[in-house]
């Protein structure tokens, strides 16, 4: 489990080698897609990351509120939409800088790690919120960017939160339930889900 929490919350963001036959969306179909994890009174205002018709990672929209959205990468298999807390910009927006500079997993966490802690790269010390939705391809409408039998899972990013301070354990009990990962780190967060 860590490991694919670990690689969504960078990799989504890296378009990688390009496919003959990748199809780029309408920018309207990518940012439905896009705010598919958000509340309803929270879609209309977040910005979004998307792809332009040369397939580049870019900015589709500017957002009005305090939500930032990352659209559906047409590089990877699946569809996977997620939303976070614009104060959490600044650390995913390095992580994507650095896993286009090459850096492994490792490095990206030691680097932010280092710059968070000296102050160079702002992380919120209060809860701030990612919400994920995905699934299959086979039920997704890439005209009008519904999906069907999605499944939702929530992050609540805590950074240095532990154990002992939140009362959550290190690994889920029972399916669903919430749970604390990276303990004692700048990268811990609760995690919940996935549900249909």
């Amino acid at each position: 489990m860590k490991i694919i929490v670990s690689l969504f919350l960078v990799l989504p963001f890296f378009v990688g080698a390009q496919e003959e036959n990748v199809k780029i969306l309408p920018e309207e179909v990518q940012i439905t897609t896009a705010v598919l994890p958000l509340p309803e009174n929270q879609k209309e205002g977040a910005m979004v990351y998307g792809y332009n018709t040369d397939g580049e990672f870019v900015v589709l929209r500017k957002g009005t509120n305090n939500m930032v959205c990352i659209g559906d990468n047409p590089y990877r298999k699946g569809i996977s939409s997620s939303c976070y807390s614009v104060k959490l910009e600044p650390f995913m927006a390095r992580g994507r800088e650095l896993n286009a500079e090459g850096k492994s997993q490792d490095e990206r966490n030691e680097i932010r790690g280092r710059e968070i802690e000296s102050g160079a790269l702002p992380m919120p010390r209060e809860p701030s919120m990612l919400y994920v939705f995905f699934g299959k391809e086979e039920d997704y409408d890439a005209t009008t960017g519904a999906l069907t039998n999605g499944k939702f899972r929530y992050v609540i990013y805590t950074p240095f939160a532990t154990t002992e301070s939140t009362g959550l354990p290190d690994k889920p009990h029972a399916p669903g339930m919430p749970w604390l990962m990276d303990p004692g780190t700048h990268r811990a967060h609760i995690m919940v889900g996935p549900f249909n």
